[in-house]
C-alpha cells in the first residue's frame, strides 16, 4: 500500500464516513454518536473483513514496520473502526423496537457471515448489500410510510401495522436530506472498503549466480521469504 493511500486517503475518507453518518437533518440538525450496538456491529464488520483477507491487518500493524507506519496503520484501522458504527447506525431507526429488530438482524447476519464467507469479493458483495438493503428499508419504505402529509391509504397501512404490533413499533421520519447524506455516506464507506490494500505482493524472480551453476530463486509473498535452489549441472563432456 502507498503511504498517501494509508496516512491520507482512507484516514480522510473513513473520517468523512464517521461525521456524515452522524449527520441527521430534520426540523433541527444534529449530530450523534453511534450508540453501543453500532459499536459492536462495528467491531464484528472489522473481524468479518479480516477473516476474508479483505482487510490484511498484517499491512497496518506489524513488527516489521517502524513506529511511525504503525501508528499510521493504527489511526486507519481506528478511523475504520468508527466509519462502520457510522455507517451501520445511519441506517438503523434511532430508537423504539424498530431499532432493536434491525440491530439484532445485522447481528446475525454478520455473525453468518463471519462464519462462513472468506472470500474478498464475496464479503464486499455481502456488506453492500446489506447495508443497501437496511437503506431501502429505511429511508425508502418507512420514510415513506411515515412522511407527514401522507396519504389515505398510507395512513390506514401505517395503522394496520400499529394495530398488529399493538403500538410498540413508533417510528419518526429522518427526512429527505438524512437520506441523500445517508446514501453519500454507504458510497464512500464502500469505496473505502474496495482501497483497501488486500492483494499479495507480486512474486519477485531474482536468478542469482552461484557456484557450479546453481540458481537461487527467492519468492517474497506477504512479508515473507522463501529460497527454492534450483541446481543445474552441466553436461559431461564426451
Amino acid at each position: 500500500m502507498s503511504p498517501l493511500r494509508e496516512a491520507l486517503v482512507l484516514p480522510l475518507l473513513f473520517l468523512s464516513v464517521a461525521l456524515l453518518g452522524g449527520l441527521r437533518v430534520g426540523a433541527d440538525v444534529r449530530l450523534l454518536p453511534p450508540p453501543a450496538s453500532a459499536l459492536v456491529l462495528a467491531v464484528l464488520t472489522i473481524g468479518a473483513l479480516a477473516r476474508s483477507r479483505a482487510l490484511v491487518l498484517e499491512r497496518f500493524l506489524h513488527h516489521t514496520r517502524s513506529p511511525l507506519e504503525n501508528v499510521s496503520g493504527a489511526v486507519a484501522i481506528a478511523t475504520l473502526l468508527a466509519a462502520s458504527a457510522q455507517a451501520f447506525s445511519i441506517v438503523t431507526p434511532d430508537t423504539g423496537l424498530l431499532h432493536v429488530i434491525v440491530s439484532v438482524f445485522f447481528v446475525v447476519q454478520l455473525l453468518t457471515t463471519l462464519a462462513g464467507v472468506r472470500d474478498r469479493m464475496a464479503m464486499l458483495r455481502s456488506i453492500t448489500v446489506l447495508l443497501g438493503c437496511a437503506f431501502v428499508l429505511r429511508f425508502v419504505a418507512l420514510e415513506s410510510l411515515y412522511a407527514p402529509g401522507r396519504s389515505v391509504m398510507k395512513r390506514v397501512m401505517t395503522a394496520l401495522l400499529e394495530g398488529v404490533t399493538l403500538g410498540a413499533i413508533d417510528y419518526v421520519p429522518a427526512g429527505t436530506a438524512t437520506g441523500y447524506i445517508a446514501f453519500v455516506v454507504l458510497v464512500l464507506f464502500v469505496a473505502g472498503l474496495v482501497l483497501l490494500d488486500w492483494s499479495p505482493d507480486l512474486a519477485r524472480l531474482g536468478p542469482a549466480p552461484a557456484r557450479g551453476g546453481t540458481t537461487a530463486l527467492t519468492v517474497v509473498d506477504a512479508g515473507s521469504v522463501e529460497q527454492s535452489p534450483r541446481v543445474w549441472h552441466p553436461a559431461e563432456p564426451d
